[in-house]
């Protein structure tokens, strides 16, 4: 399966997320993978901004790593793919990769732990049975398409 068959969305550099240096900041990555990939990743799973409204459920990120690969610039299309790695009862772990889409070059990856919050609590809370057999047919689907090389690594000063 080409991994073009993993969750996809896409979205365009707006000039205003040009940095000085005449590409995209270093923030608006971090934007871009939020309020596109994760928000369209997770209203794919069932668990986005509906149904907290819904129930008052939802996922709040616990840890985030962003590798910067290549620049893009304004008005590029981006083609943004998410791959579920991992679950359990409260948690989800998965990773974005961001690609420049006419010319298809890796810019980045984003790799999040998010975990579900009971909203009225503001404590973790389980996800429920027909959202675990959801989060299992991602995984499965991602299971077709290895992780990005990024995935995992811990960030430090290789000696």
């Amino acid at each position: 399966m080409p991994e073009t068959a993993l969750f996809t969305a896409f979205t365009e550099v707006k000039p205003e997320w040009i940095d000085f240096n005449g590409h995209m900041n270093m923030g608006y990555y971090l934007v871009a993978f939020d309020h596109i990939a994760t928000d369209q990743f997770y209203n794919s799973m069932n668990i986005g901004i509906a149904h907290k409204q819904a129930l008052g459920m939802t996922t709040f990120t616990l840890g985030a790593n962003i590798d910067f690969i290549r620049e893009v610039l304004a008005g590029d299309t981006l083609r943004l793919t998410s791959q579920l790695a991992d679950y359990d009862h409260k948690r989800l772990h998965y990773i974005h990769r961001m690609y420049h889409a006419d010319k298809g070059y890796l810019a980045a990856t984003n790799e999040c732990l998010g975990m579900y919050i009971d909203l009225e609590t503001r404590r973790s809370a389980s996800f429920n049975d027909e959202q675990m057999a959801r989060f299992e047919q991602e995984l499965e689907r991602g299971k077709q398409v290895p992780l990005a090389e990024e995935f995992g690594r811990k960030l430090g000063i290789r000696r």
